[in-house]
C-alpha cells in the first residue's frame, strides 16, 4: 500500500493553508506533486503582495511551471484545500494537469460549482479533508468578523 495517498498530501496543502492562516490571508493552501514527490507548495498572498490574483492554485502553478521548465503539468496532481475559484479553474483548465484534489467546496465562488469546465482530461476528486478545510476556513471568518 502506497503511504503517499491524496490524504498525504492533502494534510501538506493544509499545513499550507495553516501558514496562511497565521499571515493572516484566507487559509487556502496546495502542493504540486508528480511521481509520489511534492514539486511546489504554496498558499494565499493576496493580502502580503497586494494582488488579487495570488492565489495558492496560481501560486502553486506558478511554482511547479518553474520547477518543471514547461507550462503544461500534464503529468502533476495539485492538492488544494478549497474548490479553486472561476479564475484559478482558468489557469487549471490551461496548465493541463492530470489530476485535481480538492477538499472544501466552494458552492458561491468555486468553478465547477458555476460550471466551468476544467482540461478534459484532468480527473478531479473531491471531498479529501474537506472538514479540516472547512473549520479551518470558518475558524479564520470567525476571527476575522469579531
Amino acid at each position: 500500500m502506497n503511504p503517499f495517498d491524496d490524504n498525504y498530501f492533502m494534510k501538506r496543502a493544509l499545513e499550507e493553508a495553516h501558514i496562511a492562516f497565521e499571515k493572516g490571508e484566507v487559509p487556502v493552501g496546495a502542493v504540486v506533486v508528480v511521481d509520489d514527490r511534492i514539486i511546489a507548495r504554496a498558499h494565499n498572498l493576496t493580502e502580503l503582495l497586494t494582488d488579487v490574483t495570488a492565489h495558492a492554485e496560481m501560486q502553486a502553478i506558478t511554482a511547479a511551471s518553474n520547477y518543471l521548465g514547461g507550462k503544461y503539468l500534464n503529468q502533476c496532481t495539485l492538492y488544494v484545500t478549497l474548490e479553486p475559484c472561476v479564475m484559478c479553474s482558468g489557469a487549471l483548465y490551461w496548465s493541463q494537469l492530470k489530476k485535481i484534489v480538492y477538499g472544501a467546496s466552494d458552492p458561491k465562488r468555486g468553478g465547477l460549482a458555476l460550471g466551468v469546465n476544467l482540461h478534459p482530461k484532468t480527473e478531479i476528486v473531491s471531498g479529501v479533508m474537506k472538514d479540516e478545510a472547512s473549520e479551518l476556513l470558518k475558524s479564520f471568518f470567525s476571527q476575522k468578523r469579531t
